[in-house]
Order: structure tokens, then sequence, then C-alpha cells
């Protein structure tokens, strides 16, 4: 029996009772959310305080893997972590849960854990909530945290992306834990020196994943950097309405923009520069234009930047913006007024309301890009997600448009292949895609199924359930029929293979004889050649002695000639000895006096040398005196200009300014000061 709760229906999970939770804006239903991996569902104590609540994440079958309960034993001391709340889990094992598992199969594996109150950064994104600064900031400061925390330990979650990031900040209940502004979760996939690889990884979300390794899989210590880089610098620039104005959809960026030059990202670092300054600007460029995931900043690196920004510059910022935007909003209304005065043409308003306005040449592609993702589910033969899209897609189109008139029809289509009319006399409800209500909770489908993320709503899930179930009974019958197929032809294998022995047989015997022929023509030619080679041993022998006798008389030939020849040189060394005898004695005397004259140059060297050295010693304090001064005053980059020249000149003499008075303690303050620019200089 398949795992489908109503509100109120009661699980005991552990000898603990709860109760299904009912969605807040869909009476009636249970509240329920969609991922790449599964369903999560709320559950509820028996008193129903929603203090205490926890999140059921019943797994899709694919990723219902044993390896789970190991996995959660080694995460559940992350949740003390901020931000990893979700992975204090418990998994439910055929052993501790066997009668509830035999109840729901679904439940296979299924984990238990806290339920995060609040809306997802997803959710923020998509309804175009404009922040305030201290939001921002506030927002962006929790997950530096988390990543840096995660981090320091080795972790990566590698999936983060703005479904995944919930915001309990913005929750509507009271937080009575110790909960984060900020917490992670669908952590199965979480990278760590104890965890498992995943069989399948995923290439990370469209909006977050960086082109040049989003093919990919992405499971290492560094795989938040790029897609934590994206989400920290869109929750900063949220409180600026003109990002938050052009945002793609699910996320600021649309997929095909990532590590691009575009107007979104040339807007947001010039939002991140004037409101935020240069360091957070510069942070989120290197992350763009890196060509790997380690190159990109750390999350300590936001996490230090943003400890030092100020609230009150994005402030003035922000108001100094809407100045300007209030002076343009006003010429501009002058300029709509004037030029509007000549032509006067009514609306058509027809099909509720719908005024006839041109679309941008964005909203026209995002409209043909759902068109065709709508076009695929119907050939991948999922009729309940086109319909979905379908329905989505009428609000965005012109009215009286080809396309309008193809998609009513498609949607009739499918409208009557899901739901077939038993009673054609009913009068025909209004369809509710037409209402402002679904627009509204539409919204985030569209985008979803546009950017190719595996997530839909839980009713449409229910559908393909149902109709895939159908679809494996015909799929088993199938596979039946295949199997008799299957051993008749295995039957007619078998006979031809004894044939085939048989013929191997024969040929077996021919090659047999055919290789005893073979062999004694072999032995035949190996006695003829054992023949000729004594032949050839025996002429060797014969050329040898001869050969030998002419070297004894070349020998005593070259004894004599090297008798004389030594005699000649005996005679030419004593004339050679006489002459260099001389020769040397006028060269020692020479090297003595040059000796003489290196000793007093040496000397004066010396002297030259230790009057250089005390210069030096001077120039140095000098120079850290000048580091220090500057460094009080607040001249970093004169501060770093003395330090290197200080550093330059020790180099110079390195192992003599080592033990000159405290010269060594300053060399290792300037290095400590061009490592870290925070670093304080001693007063030495």
């Amino acid at each position: 029996m398949s795992f489908q709760p109503n509100p109120g229906d009661e699980v005991v999970i552990n000898d603990i009772a709860y109760t299904i939770g009912q969605h807040p804006a869909a009476p009636g239903l249970a509240y329920a959310q969609a991922g790449r991996q599964g369903i999560v569902y709320q559950l509820l104590p028996r008193n129903g305080s929603i203090h205490g609540a926890k999140a059921l994440k019943v797994f899709f079958p694919k990723f219902r893997i044993p390896a789970m309960v190991y996995q959660s034993e080694h995460m559940e001391s992350y949740s003390e972590l901020p931000g990893l709340q979700v992975c204090k889990r418990d998994v439910l094992t055929p052993e501790r849960n066997g009668a509830l598992i035999g109840k729901h199969p679904d439940l296979l594996y299924a984990v238990l854990m806290p339920w995060v109150q609040g809306q997802t950064w997803f959710d923020v994104i998509s309804d175009q909530r404009q922040l305030t600064a201290e939001e921002s900031l506030k927002l962006a400061r929790a997950l530096a945290g988390t990543g840096s925390a995660m981090e320091q330990r080795g972790l990566a979650h590698c999936d983060m992306s703005a479904p995944n990031v919930m915001i309990p900040f913005f929750s509507e209940v009271e937080n009575l834990g110790k909960m984060s502004a900020v917490e992670l979760v669908d952590v199965e996939q979480m990278y760590g020196s104890k965890m498992d690889r995943p069989d399948a990884l995923l290439a990370g979300s469209p909006g977050y994943a960086a082109h040049r390794t989003v093919h990919s899989g992405l499971w290492s210590s560094y795989a938040d950097r790029f897609a934590g880089a994206v989400i920290i610098a869109e929750m900063l620039s949220w409180s600026d309405p003109v990002i938050v104005e052009k945002a793609w959809g699910e996320s600021y960026f649309d997929q095909h923009e990532m590590q691009t030059v575009s107007e979104r990202y040339y807007a947001m670092r010039e939002s991140l520069e004037k409101r935020w300054g240069s360091k957070l600007s510069d942070l989120f460029i290197r992350a763009w234009e890196s060509h790997d995931l380690s190159s990109c900043p750390t999350f300590g690196e936001w996490y230090v930047a943003l400890a030092a920004v100020d609230v009150d510059q994005a402030n003035a910022a922000a108001a100094v913006t809407a100045e300007e935007e209030a002076a343009n909003s006003s010429e501009a209304d002058v300029n709509l007024k004037k030029s509007s005065e000549p032509v006067s043409e009514p609306v058509n308003t027809q099909d509720g309301n719908r005024p006839q306005t041109p679309h941008s040449p964005d909203q026209e592609a995002v409209v043909n890009r759902l068109f065709l993702q709508a076009r695929a589910l119907e050939d991948e033969d999922k009729p309940a997600a086109a319909l979905e899209v379908y329905r989505s897609l009428y609000h965005f189109i012109p009215h009286n448009s080809a396309m309008q008139m193809e998609v009513e029809a498609a949607i009739k289509e499918l409208d009557a292949k899901l739901n077939p009319k038993e009673d054609t006399d009913k009068p025909v409800p209004v369809p509710f895609y037409r209402s402002k209500k679904f627009m509204i909770s539409s919204a985030v489908l569209i985008v979803l199924l546009a950017g190719g993320v595996p997530t839909v709503k839980i009713l449409a899930d229910q559908a393909e359930v149902k109709q895939k179930e159908q679809q494996e009974a015909t799929r088993l019958a199938d596979i039946k029929a295949a199997e008799e197929a299957e051993a008749a032809k295995a039957a007619a294998l078998k006979q031809q293979e004894e044939q085939e022995k048989q013929k191997a047989a024969d040929a077996a015997k021919l090659d047999a004889e055919e290789k005893k022929k073979l062999a004694e023509a072999k032995k035949k030619e190996e006695e003829r050649k054992a023949l000729q080679a004594k032949y050839d041993k025996q002429a060797k022998y014969e050329a040898f002695l001869v050969k030998q006798e002419q070297q004894k008389k070349e020998a005593a030939k070259r004894a004599q000639q090297e008798k004389y020849d030594k005699q000649a040189k005996y005679e030419a060394y004593l004339v050679w000895k006489k002459e260099n005898d001389a020769k040397l004695a006028k060269q020692e005397a020479e090297r003595k006096a040059a000796a003489e004259v290196k000793r007093q140059q040496e000397i004066a060297q010396k002297a030259a040398l230790k009057k250089k050295r005390a210069q030096n010693v001077v120039t140095l304090i000098a120079h850290y005196n000048k580091t220090y001064n500057a460094q009080k005053g607040r001249k970093i980059e004169n501060a770093e200009s003395y330090a290197r020249d200080f550093k330059n000149l020790y180099n110079t003499d390195a192992s003599y300014f080592k033990g000159v008075g405290k010269v060594a303690a300053r060399m290792s303050a300037i290095n400590k000061f061009l490592s870290n620019n925070s670093y304080t200089l001693p007063n030495l």
C-alpha cells in the first residue's frame, strides 16, 4: 500500500504518535513538499503544537538506499553546527519499524528529522519579496557562517541552491530553539571524509551551477563555493529593487548566463559595490570568473568581509538610488503623457480582461522554452505534468495568437485524457487555471519546469503514480511474454550450439593431422640446420687460429716501437722540467705579490662592509618605524609599501641582520603584517 496520507492521519514511529499536518494554503491536503529525491511530509505531535514538529522524507524508489543508515549516523554529530539542524536524522529500517513498513512499503529507509519553519530562499525570489538592508546582511552572514563552519570540518552540501536554503528568520512561528537564520535541507548528497560517495551525483541546480563544472557530478569539499557565492550575492542584492525586478525567475540568473558577461551580472556587481563596498564585489567577481571551484573564495573570506560592512552605507546608497529613480520616473511620466496625447486606441480586454501588451524578447524566450518543455513532457508520456505547464503558460502568451489557440487545444485534449467526462449535461466549471490565485501559486512550477528542476506539485505526482502503476502492469505482461520468447530462443540456440560443437570437433581432428605433418617437416629442417651449424663452427675455428698468429706478430712490433718512444719522451721531459721549474719560481713570486695586494683589498672591503651594514641597520629601523606609524595612521597601502622595503633590504643580508639587536623580531612582525594586514605591529 503506497503512502498517501490525509491531514489528521496518525503515524506511529519509534513508539511516538504523530499526525499528518494540513497544508496552510490548501485545506484538505496533506502538508507535503516535493523535491528531487522524494516527498517531505509534516508530522505534528499528538497535542497538535507546531513546536516539536517533524519532517518525514519519503524517498522515490531510486533513492531508497540501505547505506542511508550509516550516512545518517555520521551526520548526527554535525547537527550542532549552525544551519545543519536536519542532520539530526532517524532512518526507518525493517528491524525497528517492520510493522509500519509492511503496511506502507514506500516508507522503507524514509528519514525522520526536525521540521524547519519558514520560507525557502526560492520562495523569496519567486515572490519578488524585497528585503531591508538589515535583513539582507543578516541572511548573508548566517549563510557564510554556516558554510565556513562546514568547510572547517571538510564538509560540503553539494546541491546548494535556493530551494535547499530555508529561512526560519521569516517564519511566523515563534522560534523557541537555537535555530539559525538560515538552515540547509536536502543533505543526502553531503560530502565528508566519512561519507560514502553517492551512486548518482547531482550536477548542481540551474541558476547556481558553474557552467564549467555543471556536466560533471559535484562531490568534493569545494562543491559549495560557487553556488554559495551566488546565493550570498543574491541575499545582499535583494534589498535593491532594481535587482529584484531583473530576476530571471526561480533564481536571479538564468542557467545559460552562468559565468558569462550579461546585463544581470553587471547589475549585481554594480549593486554590490555601491551598497556594500568593493571587497564584497571583488569576492563575487572572483567566484564568477573562476576556472574551477577550488579558486572560488572560501566561505571564511565571505564571513570576514561581511563582518566589516556597514548597514548605514547600504541604506544611504538606497536613499540616493530612490531619489534618482523618482526624478527619472517624473521625467518619464511627462514624456509618456506628451507622446500619448495624439493617439488613443481601445484596449482589448476579453478573456479575463487581459490587455494586449507587447512581449519583450526575454519573455518571448521564456514562453517558447516553456512551450517546448510541455511538448517534451507529452512526448515522454507525462500528461499530468504537461497539463500543468500548459495551464501556467496560458497566462503569458498574447491574446488571440496562434500559440494561444494551440495551447487551449492542448489543455482540452490532455484534460479530457486525464479526466474523461461522464455526464455532458453538467455545466462546465470555469477553469481554475484562469484565476489569479492559480497564477500566483503556479509561478514556482513555471520556473522549475523551465529550468529543468524535477519538482512538480503533489497532486500531479499522485496522478502520475496511478498512471505509472497501470504502465507497470502492462510492462510486466510484456516482460512475461518476452521471457517465454526468450526460452524458445534459448532452446533453438542450444540445438545450434550442439551442431556447432560437432563441426568444431571435425575441424579439430583435421587441424591435428595438419599439425602432425607440420611437426615432421619442422624436425627435418632442424636436423639440416644443425649439420650446417657444425660446418660453420669448424670454419670459424680455423679462421680464429690464423687471426691469433697474426695478432702475436703485431704485438711484438708494437712493443719495440713503444720502447723507442719512451726514450724520446724521457729526454723531452728533462728539457721541459728545467724550463718548468724556472717558470714555477717566477709564478710563485708573482702569486705572493698578488696575495698581498688581495689581502689589503679584503681589509678595505671588510671596513666598507661594516660601515654599510651599520647604515642598513639604521635604514631598517627607519622603515619599520614608518610602517608602524603608517598603520597607526590607517594608511595601509603606505604601510605595506614600507613593509616591503624593509623585507627587501633585510633579505639582502639576512644572515647578518638576524643576529643584530631586535632586527629579526621586526622582520617577524613585518612578515605577519604582509600576510594579514589586520595584524597590529608591536612598538619595537
